[in-house]
């Protein structure tokens, strides 16, 4: 109702979602189609694009092409949206939304967790908009940008320091962007969501005490009130985006925790090395990590009814949103 209800102005414009295979990613790209908007779904799995593209609704008229892509890469990047352009007409619209989580004590991660979650999240969004930046200038519309950032990204997240840091990371490079490429026609909305029921959890990898994390992270993933419908969180995000917003934090628990860090950065530091005491205590410094959908139910009891009692809703909407393969 909410896409029905919205203002008709991206009618005939092109977009590009990067990320956009499943997840919050293919929502995003949906809710643009229904808003009239020819898109562009990326992504570097070419079948997870090819299930993702008949999954996706597109009203009468509206123009969905996929395109392999890793968006690490620049020269790749570049190309997609030269193609991209040529076969619309222009761009008008990027979202860059590609990322990875990994889900761990640091002593269980190390140094190239941290690289390879830079590498996907924030160079994959310095890469997209950088290249994006020359057509969205040219776009009759005025163009729009928007990278998706994270609550984690304004308030370190524990067990989640390689995806908080790249999320932070992006999330100055949105504020950024915003002054500098206003002369230019364009506007830059920085989205910070905080937990939503996309499913993601079946794709973020997990290392040290594997059924714990994946427990702890699925069950508060999923959990109602705490996480937001996905579908309500794209529909907020395409409006954003289409009223140029400078900044959107998604979830009142995401906008009251970036509210009381940035009040008392100290005492949100003191609660969350509390809260981190209910975590799983490092292992033996195993780095091996293992995305959750391989992992199957926890053996212990305890993680097994927290894990059942947290992500039903999550495990629900996996399936819909191409979490699965089919």
């Amino acid at each position: 109702m909410a896409s029905m209800l919205a203002s008709p102005s991206l009618t005939g414009l092109s977009a590009v979602v990067t990320g956009g295979s499943r997840g919050l990613g293919l929502l995003l790209a949906e809710e643009l189609a229904a808003r009239h908007c020819d898109v562009t779904i990326v992504a570097r799995d070419a079948a997870e694009l090819g299930r993702a593209d008949t999954l996706l609704r597109r009203p009468g008229g509206v123009r969905v092409r996929t395109a392999v892509c890793d968006v690490r890469d620049r020269d790749a990047v570049r190309e997609m949206l030269r193609d991209t352009a040529g076969a619309f007409g222009g761009i008008d619209l990027v979202i860059a939304n590609a990322g990875i989580i990994q889900v761990a004590p640091v002593d269980d991660l190390g140094a190239e967790a941290f690289e390879s979650a830079l590498d996907s999240i924030f160079k994959g969004a310095l890469y997209t908009s950088l290249e994006a930046l020359p057509y969205l200038r040219r776009s009759p519309a005025g163009g729009r940008l928007a990278l998706i950032g994270s609550v984690g990204g304004l308030l370190a997240a524990p067990h989640l320091l390689p995806y908080s840091c790249a999320k932070a990371a992006v999330g100055a490079l949105a504020e950024g962007l915003h002054a500098e490429a206003a002369r230019g026609g364009v506007s830059v909305t920085a989205v910070h969501p905080g937990l939503m029921r996309t499913g993601s959890h079946l794709h973020a990898r997990f290392g040290g005490d594997q059924e714990r994390e994946f427990a702890w992270f699925s069950a508060l993933a999923g959990m109602p009130v705490v996480s937001m419908n996905a579908r309500r969180a794209a529909d907020r995000i395409v409006t954003a985006v289409q009223r140029r917003r400078t900044r959107i934090v998604l979830t009142p628990v995401a906008r009251a925790a970036a509210v009381v860090h940035g009040v008392a950065p100290g005492l949100t530091t003191r609660m969350t090395t509390l809260a981190t005491r209910a975590l799983p205590n490092p292992t033996d410094g195993r780095r091996r990590l293992t995305e959750g959908a391989d992992l199957g139910p926890p053996a212990h009891p305890v993680a097994r009814r927290l894990r059942a009692w947290g992500s039903a809703l999550n495990d629900k909407v996996a399936g819909a949103y191409n979490q699965r393969a089919a």
